[in-house]
């Protein structure tokens, strides 16, 4: 099988595209639908169609509905199963451990950490374990990416830790920026600036 690679923003929007297709029973559907659906350029949105297609698009029809479902599926890895653990098992975590939507975007959380476990619990179907046996666990565990959900004070020694360990990939949703090598990626989820934009929005009066 071919191996595509895909930028970072062609990524995120490819979750878009999918949604809006397996909303649509034609069979055919065009970058210029999508981009006058989801308010984007059409231009970009044909060149990341482009890349993620197998089949070429068609003059006046577009691309085959189906099979571009099928193909960004694809390049959004759905047809594998990812595995991750979670290092920080409070309200946030225990959240996400509990998301049961990670299956079907190819995810599943196979253990947690945290300082207030001493031995071993369990949320659902996931063992929670005390922070002090990460080093230890996740190379046995052969799982390279890490979803963060400690706080500040602590963001970065667990990330080194991580690192260490064996971790190339982390979700981060702590509210600090991580110092990674080049070769560990990371993605922030920082709800502290999603919050300060929208009420900047609304206290500026753009929502008359």
């Amino acid at each position: 099988m071919e191996i595509r690679s895909f930028t970072i923003q062609t990524l995120e929007r490819l979750p878009y595209y999918l949604h809006y297709m397996e909303s649509r029973e034609t069979e055919d559907v065009s970058s210029r639908d999508l981009a006058n659906a989801l308010g984007l350029n059409e231009v970009q949105v044909r060149k990341d169609l482009a890349a993620v297609s197998s089949k070429a698009g068609r003059p006046r029809r577009g691309f085959e509905r189906k099979p571009l479902i099928r193909d960004i599926r694809e390049a959004l890895g759905f047809g594998r199963m990812d595995e991750a653990v979670i290092v920080g098992v409070g309200h946030l975590g225990t959240a996400l451990i509990n998301y049961k939507g990670f299956r079907e975007l190819g995810l599943r959380i196979v253990a947690g950490f945290d300082l207030q476990v001493e031995d071993e619990i369990w949320v659902n179907e996931t063992p929670v374990f005390s922070s002090d046996r990460l080093k230890n666990l996740i190379p046995r565990l052969n799982v390279k990416m890490a979803i963060l959900t400690v706080n500040s004070e602590n963001a970065q020694a667990v990330c080194d830790e991580l690192v260490a360990a064996g971790i190339r990939a982390i979700w981060n949703f702590s509210q600090v920026m991580l110092n990674v090598p080049d070769n560990v990626i990371v993605r922030n989820e920082n709800m502290a600036a999603s919050l300060a934009v929208l009420s900047e929005y609304l206290s500026t009066g753009n929502n008359k």
